[in-house]
């Protein structure tokens, strides 16, 4: 007895979520191993008082999500593909547990927006610091896609004395020409006035989470039935 429509559907959308998701974990894990063991970036874990520091945090967060992630596609493209209940199991559990997490980051993070935006300022103040001590390529990089992103332009703003300024968007009239909006205070202001929609991309990876959940616990039914029917037949006929 093979799986029926439904529960084909299932499982092909569940190995195309852990692939979506397998390219995020390793996205997130990449960045967070870099921003951990490079040159550049080591010394600040191995000074005590900036343990708590929004960059120490973020970093940690990022390791800690990408191994997470990884984890759960592990056990989701391996029960997916192999049909295997156990393993499923597993992966429905994780995911279960991964979208409470979400909701439940996405309310506080919207309860909490001011103190958020806050950390997120520093952990953009703290990246700005080692591209200032270092001149990092990647550093770079990164600084050019927050100001692209966000059109703002280091910690302070003015093109005269800002140190960052090769990073920067072009001014958009005459008065950017001098002086553009500061990063810190932009990322402040956006989390604040986007905190909803923060709130609604959290709740929404959340729903997302629990509808391969659902796929997942589908699927597990189906191949119970397999097992079923399998064991029955072997049954009557020995």
């Amino acid at each position: 007895m093979a799986l029926d429509g439904c529960g084909l559907v299932c499982k092909y959308i569940l190995i195309v979520f852990n692939i979506i998701f397998a390219v995020v974990g390793f996205a997130f894990l990449g960045l967070g191993l870099w921003l951990r063991f490079s040159e550049n970036t080591r010394a600040i874990f191995s000074i005590e008082d900036l343990n708590s520091s929004a960059f120490v945090i973020g970093v940690t967060v990022l390791i800690a999500l990408g191994s997470i992630m990884l984890i759960v596609v592990v056990f989701g493209d391996y029960g997916a593909c192999n049909e295997k209940r156990c393993a499923l199991q597993v992966f429905s559990a994780l995911l279960f547990f991964l979208a409470v997490a979400e909701i439940v980051v996405g309310v506080l993070a919207y309860s909490k927006r001011d103190m958020v935006g806050l950390r997120l300022g520093e952990f953009y103040t703290s990246l700005y610091g080692l591209y200032v001590a270092s001149g990092d390529p990647a550093m770079t990089v990164t600084l050019a896609f927050i100001h692209n992103s966000l059109h703002c332009c280091g910690l302070t703003g003015v093109s005269v004395i800002e140190a960052v300024k090769q990073t920067c968007p072009a001014p958009n009239g005459i008065m950017e020409h001098f002086a553009m909006p500061s990063c810190p205070v932009t990322i402040a202001s956006i989390f604040d006035s986007r905190a909803s929609l923060v709130m609604g991309i959290f709740v929404g990876t959340g729903a997302l989470l629990i509808t391969a959940l659902v796929c997942a616990i589908i699927l597990l039914n189906q191949l119970k039935k397999v097992h079923q029917a399998v064991t029955s037949y072997y049954s009557a006929v020995y």
